[in-house]
């Protein structure tokens, strides 16, 4: 239908427009004033305590403890249960965190805005690797190292993007994607160009040399930094996207642990859900398949932009590391995902195909007809709370969230 591709071409139109600049790091109750006490924001479509998956429980728990809000993980797990902690989507507050995702009042949040349109998104900073929170690790070196981001490393990035005036992230990501990153999986490249960027700004209005020496060595030891500024760059870029009447491209696919969920733009802020897959991948030594939980987190986003998985012909060193198959399979997904996208980003192109355009704008007619699901580069989380990663792989979108969004997408066109 012509009002579909009409559609389609003005949400592709905005979302490459977009603008996104990683403007400042603040408390999240400045960032998001409807963020109160006892109030936790999570990754995916909304899901009670009951259906919660293991470390999405151990997160909660965990950001209570640090929060204050309870004595210890025993206590939280008792105030969680009993209904004391209201529990909302990331996304429903203009936010996105990986894994489990917790946003709370205190933590420091990283802030893009849109310039194009003038919106913001917001991510709290990378914990690092192994266990840590957004993998539902909740013990004390976990909490202890979200209060050196907030009382440390947060107000200092905060300081430095201020004064420098903000980075502009697109040209950063188009070369990342030359130098090996996929923006899911894989950031080395992008966290050092960032702390390139960052670093004399951190240190001129860093006043204290050992916060500076520990801030510096904290970003510079952890490879997946950027991850957390390129999903809210890609929440800023598509929330713009939204609500145009007749659009079938998703806006959004994100993943509790229970449930994966998209929105798409033509059917506004619904969500249409289906169960979570399994992930396949690699583990670490001593875990294996019996150990995964689920898939989960916001991180989809970055897919929802074309980069992640259907930027994998740009990274094929992250094939090998997520159990994919071999190095030469990393063009296969990106050309498979342009089967399912509207256009191509002219900005974020691919050297080793002939500078070609990612894969942009997720069309569930499209992901139907063919039957091929978006594919989602991501880590795997133990299955049971306080464990953490265990492993990294790539999965698939469930196709029924693409049916279902369809059959509620002919109703807003009329069609029965």
């Amino acid at each position: 239908m012509r009002k579909i591709e009409e559609a389609n071409a003005e949400t592709l139109k905005r979302m490459l427009a977009g603008d996104p600049v990683l403007v400042d790091c603040i408390p999240a109750h400045e960032a998001i004033p409807a963020l109160k006490p006892g109030m936790i924001l999570h990754a995916g479509p909304p899901v009670e305590w009951e259906r919660m998956c293991g470390p999405m429980r151990g997160a909660i728990t965990g950001i209570a403890v640090y929060q204050g809000w309870a004595s210890d993980l025993t206590d939280a797990e008792k105030k969680a249960a009993g209904g004391q902690f209201r529990f909302e989507p990331n996304h429903h507050h203009g936010a996105v965190g990986p894994m489990t995702g917790m946003t709370t009042v205190s933590q420091p949040l990283l802030v893009v805005e849109n310039r194009a349109f003038g919106n913001r998104a917001y991510c709290a900073i990378n914990e690092g690797l192994g266990k840590v929170m957004r993998f539902g690790g909740n013990d004390a070196e976990v909490l202890g190292r979200l209060a050196w981001l907030r009382d440390e490393l947060g107000p200092a990035l905060g300081r430095g993007l201020r004064d420098m005036g903000g980075i502009p992230l697109k040209a950063v990501i188009a070369r990342g994607l030359s130098m090996g990153d996929e923006m899911h999986q894989r950031n080395i490249a992008c966290s050092s160009l960032l702390l390139r960027l960052l670093a004399p700004a951190l240190a001129r209005t860093t006043g204290d040399a050992k916060v500076l020496e520990r801030c510096l060595d904290f970003i510079g030891r952890n490879d997946q930094f950027f991850l957390n500024v390129g999903m809210p760059m890609a929440k800023s870029i598509t929330d713009p996207a939204r609500g145009i009447a007749g659009s079938s491209i998703v806006t959004a696919m994100s993943r509790n642990g229970t449930e994966f969920g998209i929105r798409v733009s033509g059917t506004g802020d619904r969500w249409f859900t289906a169960p979570v897959e399994m992930p396949v991948g690699l583990y670490f030594p001593g875990f294996g398949e019996k150990d995964a939980n689920p898939d989960m987190g916001d991180s989809a986003i970055v897919e929802t932009v074309g980069l992640g998985g259907f930027a994998m012909a740009a990274a094929p060193a992250v094939v090998g590391f997520v159990g994919a198959g071999p190095a030469s399979e990393a063009a296969n997904f990106t050309r498979l995902m342009g089967e399912i996208a509207v256009g191509t980003n002219p900005e974020w192109t691919i050297p080793s195909l002939d500078y070609a355009g990612v894969p942009t704008g997720i069309d569930i007619r499209r992901v139907v007809e063919t039957q091929i699901a978006p594919t989602i580069n991501t880590g795997i989380a133990h299955r049971k709370p306080g464990v953490g990663q265990v492993g990294a792989g790539v999965v698939k979108a469930p196709l029924a969230c693409f049916e279902n969004a369809l059959v509620a997408f002919a109703e807003t066109m009329g069609v029965a």
